[in-house]
């Protein structure tokens, strides 16, 4: 008598979780950051524009004005003054992109005390802006500072940089810059460790050397560290807020204002509580830092799909 085949038991279905695991393990791990970013950023930036249509001192009732903040901002000469300012800033702060990437090609080589040089320019970067802040004002001191005697002793008669309403933004905007070039110089120190040594060693052999080697195979390798150089630069120019706080305060005569500092003034100093008034200030403050952001970010991202 024959036996009858043992039954094949039907083969489990897996479970939702197990169908789905490799695609919503990263979301999981990724879901703090993205409430975090939601909860401190984006929710921030949509309650900026909203207050900035109201007429609110920080603590009573709001009271809807539309546009009105936005039309007095337009006629107001101290956000003009702001806001030129600004261009200033951002115009002049963008050096610190190639500054830090000459001083780290410099910096990246095999010599003895190369080390202590690198610490030395990484000294900047690791100082809080309002000591790199109160450093600058004793440089640029009338009658003891280091800048005013110099000049004194070149010309004969020194200048109170930071008293002089026509140069007192150049005066804090080279207080910034010195921080700014030691985080681009980091930047790129890091990015010429990933350099690919083999096609160095091929445009060699084909007779690149110089700002051809430079251009046509270095920079296009930094790209990344470009990218994100140039993003925190322009940040940092545009909410330029503590140097100007610690240096001036905004004088003399408000001539060193930018809008961070004139958003601050307006908002939360004894000069104002008008909240909505400041929101306004801010609005502006992230529309143009978002122009200046995009268009690079789409320049980067048509050079890569040319690239490939």
């Amino acid at each position: 008598m024959t036996q009858p085949a043992p039954s094949i038991p039907a083969p489990r279905s897996r479970g939702w979780w197990r169908r789905n695991q490799q695609r919503l393990t990263p979301w999981l791990f990724l879901a703090p950051g993205i409430f975090m970013f939601a909860v401190y950023v984006i929710w921030p930036i949509f309650e900026s524009f909203w207050l900035s249509f109201f007429d609110w001192d920080g603590l009573g009732q709001k009271e809807w004005i539309g546009t009105e903040n936005y039309v007095e901002l337009f006629d107001d000469d101290a956000f003009y003054t702001s806001l030129k300012n600004n261009v200033i800033w951002l115009l002049l702060y963008l050096l610190a992109v190639p500054a830090g990437l000459g001083i780290a090609i410099f910096l990246n080589q095999n010599v003895t005390g190369i080390r202590i040089y690198k610490s030395l320019f990484f000294f900047p970067f690791v100082i809080s802006q309002v000591v790199v802040g109160l450093m600058f004002s004793w440089f640029y001191a009338p009658n003891f500072g280091l800048l005013y005697k110099l000049i004194e002793w070149v010309t004969g008669s020194g200048v109170a940089l930071l008293a002089d309403p026509d140069l007192v933004t150049y005066g804090i905007i080279a207080a910034g810059l010195w921080p700014q070039i030691a985080y681009c110089m980091i930047l790129y120190l890091t990015g010429l460790n990933n350099v690919s040594p083999d096609q160095v060693e091929a445009a060699r052999l084909d007779g690149a050397k110089g700002l051809k080697m430079l251009w046509f195979v270095i920079l296009p390798q930094l790209r990344p560290a470009t990218f994100i150089a140039v993003v925190v630069t322009v940040i940092g120019a545009l909410r330029s807020f503590d140097l100007v706080s610690i240096m001036t305060d905004g004088g003399p005569f408000g001539s060193s204002r930018v809008l961070s500092f004139y958003m601050f003034e307006q908002a939360l100093s004894e000069y104002g509580y008008r909240m909505g008034y400041g929101a306004a200030i801010a609005v502006i403050l992230f529309l143009i830092m978002m122009v200046f952001i995009s268009g690079f970010i789409w320049k980067m991202v048509r050079d890569e799909k040319e690239g490939y």
